[in-house]
């Protein structure tokens, strides 16, 4: 049986202090430490605890989904939509409760309604073969669609108190950890060991690298891209019910533009958008400097529009930075 080849050269052990920096991660740990040390500069508020503490609310949703995201990158796909099952999912988690739902069923019916979302988004690419950003830009209208339909104007806000717990307190009070926060960490985690330390992580590069080829050693492409997206899926809905339980309410345009931030962040972590190469770490630190860039800007009373035009900028140099690192370190091994 052929062996399933590694992750590329650019995400190989360095062979030098040299090139230990130019690896992309090195460089994020960079951008994270200037970002730290410049909101400080800027914001004496800024290193408190517990505004640290309540800064990881507004990027913990987004960072979950943006680990499935990575890797359904990292094989040549996307999903637009997350956003969109995010509303549509928080929109079942509000019809669950007003029908009288406990808390285990609202736990459980955003991240299936997350699963059945993906495995559509994955039934269309991968079985009738249609591409995945055409995919996922249809059902993103589709998905947001009903939620406007079922809501029209109106809000669902009447939610158990105990649900509201899960969004708003501490798991952990010293040092104050979130809920959403701890499941990012543990996934993470999760992620980080299957994609660099199995087999099946060795597949998702393989296929990144050369779907065709790796077809022909026996991998199963379809499926694994199918339960990328059925994966994707679920950890939206996952998000929806964290975000849901935080602020407590359910709108048609709840998480609007959380697709593009959640892109961001992948990409500036090196997951390149050719696929086949990018690491988990680097999604990590990506999320963090995004997270904390944006909540030391909102500390110094930043308007909105301004951070979503540095978004863009970011995207852009997220996208080429990686390119021009692994031609300096092609250049330098030749």
């Amino acid at each position: 049986m052929n062996k399933v080849p590694r992750q590329d050269v650019a995400d190989a052990a360095p062979r030098s202090l040299s090139d230990r920096l130019l690896r992309w991660e090195s460089i994020l740990v960079v951008m994270l430490v200037a970002v730290i040390v410049g909101n400080t500069a800027i914001s004496p508020y800024f290193l408190d605890i517990y505004n640290l503490s309540d800064a990881t609310y507004n990027f913990s949703e987004k960072a979950i989904v943006a680990l499935a995201m990575a890797l359904l990158i990292l094989v040549r796909d996307i999903d637009l939509s997350v956003a969109a099952i995010i509303a549509l999912a928080s929109l079942a988690i509000g019809l669950a409760a007003q029908a009288g739902a406990g808390l285990p069923v609202l736990l459980l019916i955003g991240p299936l309604v997350g699963a059945a979302c993906g495995a559509f988004n994955g039934f269309l690419v991968t079985r009738i073969a249609l591409p995945a950003i055409v995919v996922t830009i249809g059902t993103m209208s589709l998905y947001r669609g009903l939620a406007q339909v079922v809501l029209g104007d109106k809000a669902i806000t009447q939610y158990p108190k105990d649900l509201a717990a899960i969004g708003q307190s501490y798991l952990i009070k010293w040092p104050p950890l979130p809920y959403s926060f701890v499941i990012f960490l543990g996934l993470a985690a999760i992620f980080a060991v299957v994609l660099h330390k199995t087999a099946f992580g060795r597949k998702l590069y393989a296929i990144g690298n050369n779907p065709v080829a790796a077809r022909f050693s026996g991998i199963p492409v379809e499926r694994i891209r199918f339960m990328l997206f059925v994966l994707t899926g679920t950890l939206a809905g996952l998000a929806a019910v964290l975000l849901t339980a935080r602020i407590g309410s359910t709108r048609p345009n709840i998480a609007l533009g959380w697709e593009l931030e959640i892109i961001t962040a992948v990409i500036l972590g090196g997951v390149s958008i050719a696929g086949g190469s990018g690491t988990i770490p680097g999604v990590v630190l990506a999320v963090f400097i995004l997270g904390l860039a944006t909540f030391g800007l909102s500390l110094v009373n930043v308007p909105g529009i301004v951070i979503s035009v540095l978004l863009g900028l970011l995207l852009i140099f997220s996208i080429a930075m990686p390119i021009v690192v692994r031609r300096l370190m092609k250049s330098r091994a030749t």
